[in-house]
């Protein structure tokens, strides 16, 4: 059994919602942060949960989510999709992260970012699954 088989029936300490939308760089680096994350933390610790699941009220998405100890959500920009979203399935975030905003990088073009942007983002996410 896998590392993360094991870890499916309790599901992992923090949720990430990200919005992962490929038609910007803030988009694109939401999804590529969470990714270096998720792979430095390992999945127990943090995971990229299905943003979709959630309108569509998969069960065992929900329940992970409502088990997790903190949901934390990542937008690109100030449409805060993923926030939304989870926030109408009924779960408040803990921290919502808005690429924007908070990492100050300007919503471009989808490549149109460094790895200093990727380093930013990462760390803004690594922040607040400490908070």
């Amino acid at each position: 059994m896998t590392e993360l088989q094991q870890d499916q029936p309790s599901g992992p300490e923090n949720a990430l919602f990200v919005c992962f939308g490929g038609l910007s760089n803030v988009g694109t680096l939401s999804g590529l942060a969470a990714l270096e994350v998720v792979r430095e933390l390992t999945p127990r610790k943090a995971c990229i949960f299905c943003l979709g699941a959630l309108p569509a009220r998969s069960e065992s998405v929900m329940e992970k989510a409502r088990a997790a100890r903190r949901i934390i959500t990542v937008d690109g920009c100030d449409k805060n999709c993923a926030r939304n979203i989870v926030v109408e399935a009924g779960f408040q975030p803990t921290c919502s992260i808005t690429i924007e905003q908070d990492c100050g990088i300007e919503k471009k073009p989808t490549f149109a970012f460094g790895d200093g942007d990727l380093q930013k983002v990462k760390q803004a996410i690594l922040k607040a699954l400490q908070e």
